[in-house]
């Protein structure tokens, strides 16, 4: 019996994200979906795209690799949200650190030039493992193997000027989650 996933890994990292609404049930008023890829068709690195009415409700994308940052926008990250598949969005050249324990709370810093992104999670809930197969949900071409850690606490600045609204409870395959997540050892894969 084999115990390895028979499907191609096309990408693996992490992909933490953050999703706030001024009421439980609103259309979210910030997305941001945080990327650290350790391995992908375009390379590593890091890229952040947010919407959010710091960015005047228009995506913004940061990364320090932009080959990968399209890579993602044309395969996973365009699959997760159809209004990044738009390659068209200018890139800004950033540099990404990060900080914190993930048992307690993370933070991932970007600087570029005149700006400073920081997004935080915190009242950390117990880890999830998820295991999807590539077209075993509808609309969905990827599958995906991930440890998700609910958060649920966060904070999104641009600026210093915190993001409006924030993350809600919510509950996933019958265990407490949230609108916000840490999303760690995420690994993607196509059929073969």
């Amino acid at each position: 019996m084999s115990t390895s996933d028979p499907n191609r890994v096309i990408v693996t990292g992490e992909n933490p994200f953050i999703r706030l609404s001024a009421k439980d049930g609103d259309p979210n008023s910030t997305e941001a979906s945080f990327w650290r890829i350790l391995f992908s068709p375009g390379g590593p690195g890091h890229v952040l795209y947010l919407k959010s009415e710091l960015t005047q409700n228009r995506w913004r994308i940061w990364s320090d690799n932009i080959a990968m940052a399209r890579w993602l926008q044309q395969t996973v990250q365009g699959m997760l949200n159809a209004e990044l598949k738009d390659t068209g969005i200018p890139v800004t050249e950033a540099t990404f650190s990060k900080s914190g324990d993930p048992r307690y709370f993370w933070t991932e810093s970007l600087v570029a030039r005149g700006e400073e992104v920081a997004l935080t999670w915190h009242d950390i809930g117990d880890p999830l493992l998820l295991h999807i197969l590539p077209n075993q949900l509808p609309n969905r071409p990827y599958g995906v193997c991930t440890v998700l850690i609910p958060a649920a606490s966060t904070r999104l600045t641009l600026n210093g000027v915190a993001a409006a609204g924030r993350s809600w409870p919510r509950e996933r395959e019958g265990r407490p989650f949230s609108t916000s997540a840490l999303a760690f050892s995420e690994s993607w894969t196509e059929a073969r």
